[in-house]
């Protein structure tokens, strides 16, 4: 490399910079040298020096040398990363560095020792960035003092894209295997759901991600799930981006400063979602690759609520009734049970109404098991329609029903009974054949006072009892079931 510039003599001086033209030779014009050469031995230096400067000119895209203020005094190739060497030359060579003012970044033109094969982010004229690998070493006196520097650099930024591009993936690779590896420790949707988000959040750096439920148009989203904190700063801005109804990822900054990204997803059941994830205030901005991964991240979020949805269905199934979607036995009296206990701390009543269909059986024959489920499914309405909505409405097998009335004593529950008694021969008589016996209810009352103990087995007794006594005395009519006085 020494042969590429000037002698050491005109280190400083700009007018010896011939290499910093293609056209110019390495030896000055006006600048003889020290001996007469013959001319062949001339011509063999020169030959040698100009071959030596185009090996480096081709190999490199950038060949320098600087003095000891860090000036440059040597450019090649000419132009160099597109500057105009003249432009450059006496000019301080962290003019080209990409963040000079950055403390304890590297600084390639001011090596204190030889190195090979470091990387550093330099300027063009336009503004654009280019990563290049340099080798560079200082330069010495006599006496071992640093004078300037000499080194070259190649441009590998479409190597450093691709390195950063391949390491990109990893990291999302072992993101998201960390997500799937925590999700395969819970079986219920909502752990799976929590444990996703706080990989996540852990992952990127977040202060806090949520799951809104976007409910259709005109209707507020609410929010599903939450990890993390700062949900009610961010979401107003997450709201705005999710009616942008685009269904692409958006981002955006909050008047607090915190940036937001939403990722909209729909699962194959119908059901429209968004995974908003957020930085804090003053926390590093959200950059491509953390979108790549929020985006790859709401593909896990939708298998998520998809076993949710699953899970919600087979919930419902197992407690209600297929064919009118009342509540079941099984679940009617559980839910029983648990009302027992606060009714009692309240010191309230429940009562009990249990409910048979009289001449069910004969319409189910003469008419078809069609026209008997129509019928099963108008005694539901009916039922649903008698009840206040806390209330309990449950198809108990075949043809019987009962309800449970909350905080309500057997006066109100027989005003109940006699609109049935009613309304069910009127609601029903279309089904059934003018010739045939018309299909109404039997009903017995049982309630259920605090502070007796009794169970949920003991008055579910007394209301069958009860019920079937009506049976027996003639059908179509309702009757209380008195309590035992202890």
């Amino acid at each position: 490399m020494q042969n590429l510039i000037a002698p050491r003599g005109h280190l400083g001086s700009q007018q010896d910079l011939p290499v910093s033209r293609p056209e110019d030779t390495l030896v000055s014009a006006g600048s003889p040298l020290p001996d007469p050469l013959p001319d062949p031995l001339r011509g063999a230096l020169v030959e040698s020096r100009q071959r030596w400067r185009d090996l480096v000119t081709l190999a490199v895209d950038l060949a320098f040398e600087t003095d000891v203020w860090g000036r440059f005094v040597f450019l090649a190739p000419e132009p160099v990363l597109s500057w105009d060497c003249a432009t450059l030359l006496g000019q301080p060579a962290e003019l080209l560095l990409a963040n000079p003012s950055e403390q304890g970044a590297f600084n390639p033109f001011r090596p204190t020792v030889p190195f090979r094969r470091r990387r550093a982010w330099l300027r063009r004229p336009d503004g654009r960035l280019i990563c290049l690998s340099f080798s560079a070493a200082p330069l010495l006196d006599s006496e071992g003092r640093i004078i300037g520097a000499r080194g070259v650099g190649q441009d590998i930024s479409e190597q450093e894209a691709h390195d950063a591009s391949i390491a990109a993936s990893l990291r999302r690779g072992e993101v998201l295997d960390q997500i799937l590896w925590r999700m395969r420790q819970e079986v219920l949707a909502p752990r799976m759901m929590q444990a996703a988000l706080e990989s996540l959040i852990t992952a990127m750096g977040l202060e806090g991600a949520a799951v809104l439920d976007m409910m259709g148009d005109g209707v507020q989203p609410s929010v599903l799930h939450q990890i993390g904190g700062g949900l009610s700063a961010i979401m107003h801005t997450a709201l705005s981006l999710l009616e942008d109804g685009t269904g692409e990822p958006r981002q955006a900054a909050c008047p607090d400063g915190r940036v937001v990204l939403i990722c909209p997803c729909q699962t194959r059941f119908g059901e429209r979602a968004g995974l908003a994830t957020w930085r804090a205030s003053g926390a590093r901005p959200l950059d491509p690759d953390d979108l790549v991964l929020s985006s790859s991240a709401t593909g896990i979020i939708r298998v998520i609520l998809e076993h949710e949805s699953i899970q919600r269905e087979m919930a419902r199934q197992a407690r209600t009734d297929p064919l009118t979607s009342l509540l079941n036995r099984r679940a009617f009296l559980d839910e029983m049970s648990r009302r027992l206990d606060r009714l009692d701390r309240e010191g309230l009543p429940g009562t009990l109404m249990f409910i048979d269909l009289d001449n069910f059986k004969v319409l189910n024959d003469r008419c078809g098991h069609d026209v008997g489920d129509e019928a099963l499914c108008l005694t539901a309405a009916l039922l649903r329609a008698t009840v206040r909505p806390s209330d309990l409405v449950a198809r108990l097998g075949g043809d019987e029903f009962a309800l449970w009335l909350d905080s309500a004593d057997e006066l109100a529950a027989a005003e109940r009974a006699e609109w049935l008694r009613v309304e069910a021969p009127r609601t029903l008589s279309h089904l059934s054949d003018p010739r045939d016996p018309q299909v109404t209810m039997s009903i017995g009352i049982a309630t259920r006072w605090p502070g007796r103990g009794e169970d949920v087995d003991q008055l579910i007794q007394r209301g069958d009892q009860v019920m079937y006594q009506v049976k027996r005395a003639g059908r179509g009519h309702w009757r209380v079931s008195r309590p035992e006085v202890e």
